[in-house]
């Protein structure tokens, strides 16, 4: 059954002469995350993304905090609001802003200015080893975080929430303080490791939660050599426990390269789903992220 349309939920674009991009700098070590990102590390715009994504009904695009230097954020903003100002897209800006700052409202209030903002995203991931984590700490215990997180609803923006599956029964908690910030959560909680028991449990805390949402992407943070068939039953497990209209699927291209071809995730999302209805597979590859994201 083919994709109908497709609104891609977490893409990134980058000119690394335009912002600084620490993570996409020289030199390029293989640990960490995601290993060397030196494959990837060269500017990637539209026209490169439509490039990738040649064959697939993709309508809209959301874009999502790329990783630039903290003193660029919203000099990001700026250049992708003229984008979309001159071109359409993206349709809508996910930017970053750091919320355990002590200067952090002024920059949502600046953010909050441009027409395609529609939230905020600070990656939390912390894990006890050092080659997963992307932070020193868990921001998720830190006052200051919690108080930069509780401004978003004054700017009406919506928070991408990317962790652990560790975290994600601290995250609910946070969440369900504030009901008037929508919370989307990032390539499903990242299951990783062979014991996925906390990944359930932790999905199991956000889905009551009516304002939380989840993205499915970014496989290949969870096995660089998945496949079809080994990513089946996480797919099949989030949609099951938040329902086809709070779950949306995306691309997280460029980064995905590192792992896959566009047409490699988009093909597995269709076949994984080609037994739902045409409702839900809407629902899925198109108007939950509408929905998210105010398109």
């Amino acid at each position: 059954m083919a994709i109908k349309r497709f609104v891609d939920a977490h893409v990134h674009l980058w000119q690394l002469e335009r912002l600084r991009y620490p993570w996409l700098t020289p030199p390029f070590a293989d640990a960490g995350p995601n290993g060397s990102v030196e494959a990837i590390a060269s500017d990637y715009t539209l026209a490169d993304y439509f490039h990738d994504a040649a064959g697939y009904p993709v309508e809209k695009i959301v874009h999502i905090d790329a990783g630039a230097h903290p003193d660029d954020a919203l000099n990001e903003t700026k250049w992708l609001q003229s984008l979309a100002d001159t071109g359409g897209k993206p349709n809508a800006i996910i930017a970053f802003g750091a919320l355990n700052s002590p200067d952090i409202e002024p920059l949502l209030a600046g953010h909050a200015e441009h027409a395609n903002v529609r939230g905020i995203r600070h990656i939390l991931n912390w894990h006890a080893d050092p080659k997963r984590t992307y932070t020193p700490s868990n921001l998720l215990d830190d006052d200051a975080f919690a108080y930069g997180y509780g401004l978003l609803a004054k700017y009406n923006l919506s928070f991408d929430i990317q962790i652990y599956p560790g975290q994600m029964k601290q995250a609910a908690a946070m969440a369900a303080k504030h009901p008037d910030i929508p919370v989307i959560l990032n390539h499903m909680g990242m299951p990783i490791g062979p014991d996925l028991r906390e990944w359930r449990e932790g999905l199991a805390a956000l889905a009551p939660l009516p304002h939380t949402a989840v993205k499915i992407s970014g496989m290949g943070f969870i096995d660089r050599r998945w496949t079809t068939d080994s990513v089946r039953p996480l797919i099949l497990q989030t949609i099951e426990t938040f329902g086809p209209d709070r779950c949306a699927f995306a691309s997280d291209f460029p980064t995905d390269k590192l792992f896959n071809a566009y047409g490699k995730a988009l093909d597995a999302y269709d076949e994984i789903t080609k037994d739902f209805s045409a409702d839900e597979r809407d629902s899925l590859f198109a108007g939950t992220a509408e929905r998210l994201y105010r398109l």
